[in-house]
């Protein structure tokens, strides 16, 4: 067990490797403002020629790479197409239209993550004269890969790409885990990414760097998202050393994602063989266990008391990552064993 204890909440708990602290203290840093942070540069350039794309910018959070790229999209009263279940419409504090004066246009996700390619056509809005003028211009159509772990097919993300550019939409891409999605594959983080206009990669999930999101696309639109930036107070100064840590985690943690899948499907298996639970389902770095109410707080409980952290609902999701061994792994299924023999 990790010196912290086993911690299955969520991917973003990670603490910085001693490489990684080592790569931090190292970092040349500059004024990230002024654009002179040669470590902020040198990931900016690392990620875009990952990504396949013309550019790059490292931004604070997830939160504000995505909604810095809706808003370098989209105009004030433009509409964007987005999963009813996606991050960037549920769990973003509404940053879109608050902020961006973006107005959403959600579908129902399917289970694995895609939306119905016949509903996005049927919601996309005419725009010009006559009837148009009623409707939010619809400008952006916004994916998310992984979906709760899944990885969204990548003849479904042609499809989109195909429906998108035929009727003069941008394609954007919530990457968070992206390169979960990547390893999963088989396939390039410049394959997987190939299809959008825009992706946001998180540095701080899976790949455990302890803070930062880098947005990648065309120039132009880098250029606007920088702007957007700085309206949205992500200008940081001395910022290499924080890019340090991503660049670290590009070069160290990307191919061990397969790790943090083995894992997971340990986890799943072992799960599965506990008749007092259900697993919904895994994918990449995710369980999804159904727990019976009554147990739910007792068992968070129990775990809590053995220095294991998990949040316990009647549809638990567990994350795996670079801090989750495989004997931690077994060291969770055996306290929720003995939780069910004492139950």
């Amino acid at each position: 067990m990790a010196a912290h204890g086993v911690d299955l909440r969520s991917d973003t708990v990670t603490r910085p490797t001693p490489g990684m602290l080592a790569a931090m203290a190292a970092a040349r840093v500059g004024d990230d403002v002024w654009g002179d942070d040669p470590t902020v540069i040198q990931l900016q350039e690392t990620v875009a020629a990952l990504a396949g794309k013309e550019a790059a910018l490292f931004l604070p959070s997830g939160t504000q790479s995505n909604l810095a790229a809706l808003m370098a999209h989209c105009e004030r009263g433009d509409e964007y197409i987005v999963g009813q279940q996606a991050h960037t419409y549920r769990f973003e504090g509404g940053g879109a239209a608050v902020l961006g004066s973006i107005v959403p246009q959600p579908i129902d996700n399917e289970q694995d993550g895609t939306l119905p390619l016949a509903k996005v056509a049927a919601a996309i809005k005419p725009f010009g004269p006559g009837l148009g003028v009623h409707f939010a211009r619809t400008r952006l159509l916004a994916l998310e890969n992984t979906f709760n772990g899944r990885v969204l097919p990548a003849g479904y993300i042609r499809e989109a790409a195909a429906l998108a550019r035929s009727r003069g939409l941008a394609l954007h891409l919530d990457g968070a885990r992206v390169c979960n999605a990547a390893v999963a594959q088989g396939s390039t983080l410049a394959e997987a990414c190939a299809p959008f206009d825009s992706v946001s990669i998180c540095c701080s999930k899976g790949l455990g760097a302890p803070v930062g999101s880098v947005l990648a696309g065309g120039r132009d639109f880098i250029e606007r998202a920088h702007r957007w930036r700085k309206v949205l107070g992500g200008g940081m100064r001395q910022s290499g050393f924080l890019a340090a840590a991503c660049l670290y985690a590009f070069e160290h943690h990307f191919q061990r994602l397969a790790e943090d899948h083995r894992n997971a499907e340990r986890l799943a298996t072992g799960l599965g063989a506990i008749r007092e639970l259900t697993v919904a389902g895994h994918a990449t770095n995710m369980v999804f266990v159904q727990v019976p109410a009554v147990h739910c707080r007792p068992l968070e409980q129990h775990l809590a008391g053995r220095g294991i952290l998990a949040q316990v609902l009647p549809e638990t999701r567990l994350v795996t990552h670079l801090d989750v061994a495989a004997e931690d792994v077994d060291a969770f299924l055996a306290a929720v064993k003995d939780y069910f023999a004492r139950a």
